[in-house]
C-alpha cells in the first residue's frame, strides 16, 4: 500500500477541510479517542475513505492508506462517498449505477423538473447507491437526508422511494434558489445554502469543492448514458 503524501507540510487540501473532517486519534498501544473536531457528518455504513496521518522519524508528516506500523497515527474520514480529496478512484471510469431505482428516479425527477442524470450523480456522490447508509449525525439513505430535512420535505427517509423523493425535492429547491446553477445547487446540497450565499459561490471547503467537481463528472457521464 503506497503513501499518499510525504511532503514537508500538510497538503492544502487537508488543511482546508474546515469543518468537514472527522479526526480519530489512535495511539500505538491501540487506545483511541474520537474527536469530531468540526461537527462533520461521517458515514457509518456507506463507504468511508480513510487517510492515516503520522510523523516519520525526522518529524515530517506522512499520509498513507495503510495503518502505520507500531506508532501513533491519526485517521481522517471523509463524510460522503465522493468527498475525500485524496481518493484515488478514477471518477471518469468508475462504475456507474444506471439501472438501480430507475422507475423511481425517472418519476420523481420528472415531478420536480430535475435532470435524472443529476439525481443519479448526487446519489452516487452521497452514498455510492448504498440505501443503508447512515451518518453519525443521522443522515439517512441514498440521498443522505437529515431527519429535519426529510420532515420539511414531507418524506420518511427510511423508505427508499421517499428518500429519493425528499432528496430530489430538496435538490430542486436548491436549483431554484440558485437560478438553475447546478454547481451552486450541488454545493448547497453538500454544505448548505447559507454557506453558498455567504461565500457567493462554492464555499472554500476542500470537501465541498471536491464533491462539486465529482458530481459534475458523474452528471456528465450519466447524461451520456441516458
Amino acid at each position: 500500500m503506497r503513501a499518499l503524501n510525504t511532503s514537508n507540510s500538510l497538503p492544502s487540501a487537508l488543511l482546508a477541510l474546515c469543518g468537514l473532517l472527522l479526526s480519530v486519534e489512535v495511539m500505538a498501544d491501540g487506545s483511541s479517542g474520537k474527536q469530531n473536531s468540526f461537527g462533520n457528518v461521517a458515514m457509518n455504513q456507506a463507504p468511508l475513505y480513510k487517510v492515516y496521518k503520522y510523523r516519520q522519524a525526522d518529524g515530517v508528516p506522512a499520509f498513507s492508506d495503510a495503518v502505520p506500523y507500531n506508532q501513533s497515527y491519526e485517521i481522517m474520514e471523509f463524510s460522503c462517498y465522493a468527498c475525500n480529496p485524496n481518493s484515488n478512484i478514477n471518477w471518469n471510469r468508475t462504475r456507474l449505477f444506471t439501472d438501480e431505482y430507475a422507475k423511481t428516479i425517472s418519476v420523481v425527477a420528472n415531478t420536480y423538473g430535475v435532470d435524472p442524470a443529476l439525481v443519479r450523480a448526487v446519489i452516487h456522490a452521497e452514498s455510492g447507491f448504498n440505501a443503508l447508509a447512515r451518518s453519525r449525525k443521522g443522515a439517512i439513505g441514498l440521498m443522505q437526508l437529515m431527519p429535519g430535512t426529510a420532515s420539511d420535505m414531507g418524506v420518511n427517509p427510511d423508505n427508499t422511494e421517499e428518500n429519493i423523493k425528499g432528496g430530489v425535492k430538496y435538490l430542486a429547491l436548491m436549483l431554484d434558489q440558485f437560478n438553475g446553477d447546478i454547481t451552486l445547487a450541488t454545493a448547497a446540497y453538500n454544505a448548505g445554502p447559507a454557506a453558498v450565499s455567504k461565500y457567493n459561490g462554492i464555499p472554500p471547503f476542500s470537501e465541498t469543492q471536491t464533491y462539486v467537481k465529482r458530481v459534475k463528472v458523474l452528471h456528465e457521464r450519466y447524461k451520456a448514458q441516458s
